[in-house]
């Protein structure tokens, strides 16, 4: 039998329900939006993460589908519908609680499949959930109406129209407003409203809204992320920001009178200084600027294409090279002035890369792209169109130094493939790896490749200007100007807009790196 609704009521209660669609429809895309930033930090904001996503989401609303059928058939209660929905808000809650103890749970499992697994556990349950409403809104509203083909294309219109508004407010608006876990509260506070609206309004079961309470009962307010590590290091997440483009951390390492200080992307360590003197603690950044210097020492402007923390466009000025600057996020920007001492004479262009490449009539004797979107180059800035374009862009006797993660040893694919299109698009490209190779037993690590036009360079050094930091400068002075060369016949490819596979070949590198950092980093970091 049917919950009692007085007759007055019956047209307010279909509206409920179609608002009821409208909700959950907007929430599903949030909840889906939002698990790129739960598990990105720790697994990578990758292809197989976001495949991880995209297929838990597909299952958890198909089984949602099918088990939301055979329940209204079963219990044909609108009651039932809003203690699912009161459920849903709640397994939303729980997901910032659980979130850490999950992922740390889920590594052993390896990166893709950790991040499946992680995947399906966090979201999978209240996607289910949610998966049930769809049927149910068909259910109640068949059962009142005649005309049930134009109610049920409005019900699954205003599901569409409301996970449309989901995706849209979420990536626009909630996050940079919002922290993620703020975002589920609210996410799950508005599912449980939902539930309490119903039987307080339509049951007149007062008692119902005592359960708002459980979202301020739940709800972690962030607390400041201090860690000792085994060493005895001190780590403490001094500032975080989350926006469109990413999630920025500013992050201290303190060591007796050592203090250095890196900035991570979606778990991916942009770069780092010592606080001491703001000189940088990691090694490409030397190879990017002294190599540019060495093969161009007459120039006078620089184009920094990804800003990072700043180091290397603060060299070039330090220089006298006044030195341009686009970035997309101008989050960055912000973080890089005032946590990291960058400075520039130049302009700041806060736009994507190609666009200010295709736009501009500026010429630059030095370029850096050294850019990362979570792991890997974004592939439309590695095409031979993209890298034709910063030839373009270069005055005559100008450079072009790409900060690049490959692979000289294991599957070297797609790092011959940059290669091989950047020969596409310049006379010359010298290989120069920022590690030292003899050392590395899998060949893996910072690989600064650099092209110009017309026959190769002597590398010429002016060690005056050519100042590290004392724990790399054995690495740098060791190595800098090492050429790397493939063996004949390396199977390459030219990369196009058209054709850049460079997310699928190189997703086991990917891994490899993601490994590596969280090795390396504490994993409350990455999480928090």
């Amino acid at each position: 039998m049917m919950d009692t609704v007085a007759p007055e009521n019956n047209r307010a209660f279909l509206i409920f329900l179609l608002f009821t669609a409208l909700i959950s429809g907007a929430l599903v895309m949030v909840i889906e939006v939002l698990g790129s930033r739960v598990v990105g930090p720790f697994f990578g904001v990758s292809l197989f993460v976001w495949t991880s996503l995209i297929t838990v989401t597909l299952l958890a609303l198909a089984g949602g589908y099918a088990l939301g059928g055979l329940l209204s058939d079963r219990f044909e209660r609108p009651a039932m519908l809003f203690g699912i929905i009161f459920l849903a808000g709640l397994l939303t809650l729980l997901i910032p609680i659980l979130k850490g103890p999950v992922l740390k749970a889920c590594l052993p499992l390896g990166l893709r499949g950790g991040a499946f697994a992680s995947t399906l556990i966090l979201f999978g349950p209240v996607l289910l959930l949610l998966g049930c409403v769809s049927p149910y809104l068909v259910k109640l509203t068949a059962s009142k109406l005649k005309n049930i083909g134009r109610v049920v294309g409005n019900l699954y219109a205003l599901s569409t129209i409301g996970s449309t508004a989901g995706t849209v407010l979420t990536g626009f608006v909630l996050i940079a407003y919002l922290s993620v876990d703020q975002i589920f509260a609210l996410t799950g506070g508005l599912l449980m409203a939902l539930s309490a609206l119903y039987f307080v309004v339509f049951q007149r079961q007062w008692v119902a809204a005592l359960g708002l309470v459980l979202p301020f009962l739940l709800y972690q307010p962030e607390a400041p992320v201090v860690r000792n590590m085994a060493d005895g290091t001190r780590v403490e997440l001094v500032h975080r920001v989350d926006n469109y483009y990413g999630d920025i951390k500013v992050v201290d390492y303190s060591f007796g009178a050592k203090r250095h200080r890196e900035m991570i992307i979606d778990g991916m360590i942009q770069g780092g200084i010592d606080l001491a003197d703001n000189q940088s603690i990691y090694e490409y950044n030397y190879f990017i600027q002294f190599l540019s210097y060495m093969l161009a020492p007459q120039g006078k402007r620089c184009l920094v294409i990804g800003l990072g923390l700043g180091a290397v466009p603060t060299w070039y000025e330090n220089q006298g090279i006044q030195c341009d600057v686009v970035d997309i996020n101008p989050a960055v920007v912000d973080i890089a002035r005032d946590y990291f001492g960058f400075q520039n004479s130049g302009d700041l262009f806060i736009e994507d890369a190609r666009y200010f490449l295709n736009s501009t009539q500026r010429r630059y004797d030095y370029i850096v792209l050294d850019v990362f979107n979570g792991d890997v180059t974004p592939g439309h800035l590695l095409s031979v169109e993209a890298l034709s374009l910063m030839r373009d862009r270069l005055t005559p006797g100008g450079v072009l130094a790409v900060n690049l993660i490959g692979s000289l040893r294991r599957e070297t694919y797609m790092t011959a493939s940059v290669v091989k299109t950047l020969d596409t698009a310049f006379d010359t490209v010298d290989v120069f790896p920022a590690f030292d190779q003899r050392q590395s037993e899998i060949g893996i690590g910072n690989i600064i490749l650099m092209a110009y036009q017309g026959p190769q360079r002597s590398l010429q050094v002016d060690h005056q200007r050519f100042q590290t930091h004392p724990s790399v400068r054995r690495t740098v002075f060791g190595n800098l100007g090492r050429r790397f060369e493939f063996p004949p016949g390396t199977p390459a490819i030219v990369l196009t807009d058209d054709y850049n596979p460079i997310d699928f070949f190189d997703g086991w590198l990917r891994e490899t790196v993601r490994k590596m950092i969280l090795q390396t980093t504490d994993w409350d970091i990455l999480i928090s």
